[in-house]
């Protein structure tokens, strides 16, 4: 987590990404924020042998799963809550992602949790 939403923050996650599991071949979705189109982003992309997908200007469609996932984050972690600290903020975040790919059962995965989905298919 950054205070900004820059090209750093953008590059680290990556990397982060990469260190966890195989990221070749991987499409990686996003809008068009200036972020995504900059020449870093897609040199780090080549590099990996990974592909960018690109959202259309002001199309939620496009990216419909992740904004249903904003959704659902924004209404179960951030509506519920008040915050005192940025400390608190970010272990809220980390709290609730972990509670959504672990535990939070969803019905287009056949009832089960993102984990349980993913490790039954593969």
């Amino acid at each position: 987590m950054s205070h900004r939403h820059d090209i750093q923050l953008v590059i680290d996650t990556l990397n982060k990404a990469k260190k966890r599991r195989d990221v070749e071949a991987v499409l990686l979705h996003s809008d068009q924020g200036f972020q995504y189109t900059s020449r870093q982003y897609n040199d780090f992309l080549k590099k990996h042998k990974m592909k960018a997908s690109m959202s259309r200007k002001a199309n939620c469609w496009d990216n419909a799963c992740m904004e249903n996932f904003f959704s659902h984050f924004k209404a179960e972690c951030f509506n519920l809550s008040s915050f005192r600290s940025v400390e608190e903020v970010k272990l809220a975040v980390h709290k609730y992602i972990h509670f959504y790919n672990y535990h939070r059962f969803q019905k287009k995965l056949k009832n089960l949790s993102p984990y349980e989905y993913r490790t039954q298919a593969s």
